[in-house]
């Protein structure tokens, strides 16, 4: 067989073994019984993404919104080799530790805003939501208010798909899947602070312990909050003793144009969550990190065991990797990257939206942006969603893009690793807007 034949072959086996073993989170299990694995990625370099026929794309997405460096970074791989010879894994239980751990504990205590100065490890996003609704709920029951348990968040949120981080999702199809939502979650309208002030009423504050929100929502569309929203958020849960947790999971190390988004905001929450760019996505790794103050209290009130903790909390080879991947971040300058690349993004946006019957809104916040889908005869969202025959023709042009069509949404996001130069943000403007017209033009 020559080397295509060869490939293919490799391809067809791989496909149907997936088919046969890999259940695929959020994923159709239909389609991938049926159809199997529409790409399988085998490497990948700087902002683009090669798969096992040989096709070249560029990942708009940086895959799940966090390969913030760009793919094939060896210094992170000989961050993890260098930690694993020395010392893979050593578990942080009964205040057992490690280097790595400490040193990132520090690092993120210097970088984030305010005095945010305190970090429990967990494996990942969910998780790191998890334990907040945990954490905050052990807080106030120290603190003598056992009945504040209630966590609000907003409509079109994204909270990770934990039992509680499900709860905590504004976004019902998330609800539907296993009709168990865990109690005591409260949603209030995207950006009316209103909501947030008529829902602790009738609830009563006393049986309130935190608002959670993302700076800027993510799997929700790209929503972006209107100026003063946050200044008044954090204002309404400082009135009403509540906690403010600023979910920055997707939005942290510099996707806003900000190292974090709450910075664009000039608040400073009570708990911020952290994942996906805390190491670009090399290793799984996510954290909570706690004001000085709330550490204190937790710490001078608490006895015995706290009873939270994951086997790789404090991951000694994770944090080395996330240390690496901090350093990169700052000595290449990739938030001041992101916050000027963002711009060009957005001009793109707004150049194909002049140019496009079918988009709507376009908005940007650095590198992290949507375009919306619209019936333009009717002005409004199409019957059915257009935008995933949109990331068909993309992926056929080489472009990676993801779409967002529940809740009648209808929504192409965006979140290209950090390092995109200018060149690259051309390529992407143009093979979408290659797309749209394709896609109208067959309408």
């Amino acid at each position: 067989m020559d080397q295509e034949q060869v490939k293919s072959s490799l391809k067809d086996n791989l496909v149907e073994l997936d088919k046969r073993h890999f259940i695929h989170p959020t994923s159709s299990l239909k389609q991938q019984h049926e159809s199997g694995a529409p790409f399988i990625f085998t490497e990948g370099k700087g902002v683009y993404v090669t798969d096992i026929s040989g096709k070249k794309f560029l990942e708009g997405m940086s895959s799940l919104w966090n390969v913030n460096i760009g793919y094939g970074r060896k210094e992170l791989a000989e961050a993890a080799r260098a930690q694993m010879e020395k010392l893979a894994f050593s578990n942080s239980f009964s205040s057992y530790s490690n280097e790595p751990a400490i040193r990132l504990a520090a690092k993120l205590a210097e970088i984030t805003p305010g005095d945010l100065n305190a970090v429990f490890y967990t494996s990942g996003g969910s998780e790191a939501n998890d334990t907040a609704y945990k954490l905050v709920r052990y807080y106030w029951k120290l603190k003598g208010f056992p009945k504040k348990t209630k966590i609000i968040s907003r409509k079109k949120g994204y909270h990770g798909v934990n039992i509680g981080a499900t709860s905590a999702t504004g976004i019902s199809p998330f609800h539907e899947m296993a009709s168990s939502m865990a109690p005591g979650f409260l949603h209030v309208d995207t950006f009316s602070t209103e909501a947030l002030r008529e829902c602790i009423a009738r609830e009563g504050a006393d049986t309130i312990a935190a608002f959670i929100s993302e700076p800027v929502q993510g799997a929700g569309g790209v929503n972006i909050a209107p100026d003063g929203y946050f200044q008044e958020i954090r204002k309404i849960c400082s009135e009403n003793n509540i906690l403010l947790i600023a979910d920055e999971v997707i939005t942290g190390f510099g996707r806003t144009g900000k190292l974090f988004a709450c910075e664009h905001y000039h608040v400073v929450p009570d708990i911020m969550l952290l994942a996906k760019g805390i190491t670009s996505g090399y290793i799984q790794l996510g954290a909570v990190v706690l004001t000085e103050q709330i550490h204190k209290e937790l710490t001078a009130l608490s006895e015995g065991v706290m009873l939270h903790g994951y086997t790789y909390s404090g991951h000694a080879t994770a944090c080395a990797v996330a240390l690496k991947n901090i350093e990169i971040i700052e000595t290449e300058r990739l938030v001041e990257n992101s916050r000027i690349m963002g711009q060009q993004l957005l001009k793109g946006f707004q150049k194909i939206k002049a140019e496009v019957d079918i988009v709507g809104d376009v908005r940007a916040l650095g590198l992290m942006g949507a375009v919306e889908i619209r019936d333009p005869l009717a002005n409004n969202r199409f019957p059915a969603p257009i935008s995933p025959k949109v990331s068909e023709e993309c992926a056929k042009r080489g472009l990676i893009i993801r779409t967002v069509g529940f809740e009648g949404m209808d929504t192409i996001v965006f979140a290209p690793p950090l390092v995109i130069n200018k060149r690259e943000i051309e390529e992407l403007i143009f093979i979408l807007r290659e797309s749209l017209l394709v896609v109208q033009n067959h309408m």
